[in-house]
């Protein structure tokens, strides 16, 4: 009886060590970007560009109308890129086309922290417009068109298809910005 209860109190004394039992924050997933490198997509449209090797072009199926309307889908990232061009004419006017990518954007305004205009010329492709870097917690951080301001207009959207939360995304964000500069570089219009 003895020995039972000096074992008894050996295990209680060195089981009760200093330990901390706070509460562990969250975690989130580890995120592996890959290499960058870029590839020529394949366009039936009066423009080329190119995307990165690690995502998939495809039709936008919301859209069977028109042939140019494309989403530039990163299946890793669960993000997508939409793309939407239009031929400046008489039904559409450089001025409309470029108010509606502004009205698009400012639409984010009720949750963004802020947004930011930056102006976009590469006179060497003919290639000119404005990006919108949108803050805080909204559908879209990331909007922009690029024009010749004649015949040729490009707009595109960075969605991620989940709820937003911005310090979760960053990093991917980060990331995929750097992946639509170099398409918005690389667009040559025919």
């Amino acid at each position: 009886m003895k020995y039972i209860l000096l074992l008894s109190i050996t295990v209680l004394i060195f089981s009760c060590g200093k330990q901390d039992y706070s509460p562990k924050p969250k975690g989130f997933y580890r995120i592996n970007l890959p290499e960058k490198s870029y590839r020529k997509a394949a366009l039936n449209c009066p423009y080329e560009l190119e995307i990165p090797d690690y995502a998939k072009l495809a039709n936008d199926e919301k859209n069977n109308k028109n042939r140019c309307w494309n989403n530039i889908e990163f299946p890793q990232f669960n993000a997508t890129l939409h793309l939407s061009y239009f031929p400046i004419d008489s039904k559409a006017t450089f001025q409309q086309l470029s108010e509606d990518a502004r009205t698009f954007a400012f639409k984010h305004t009720p949750k963004a922290t802020a947004i930011d205009q930056s102006t976009i010329s590469i006179p060497a492709h003919d290639v000119y417009g404005i990006q919108y870097l949108i803050g805080g917690n909204t559908a879209s951080n990331y909007q922009f068109f690029i024009s010749d301001s004649s015949k040729h207009y490009l707009r595109g959207a960075l969605y991620f298809n989940e709820k937003p939360h911005l310090d979760s995304i960053q990093p991917v964000l980060d990331f995929l910005k750097a992946d639509i500069k170099h398409l918005i570089h690389s667009v040559k219009w025919k």
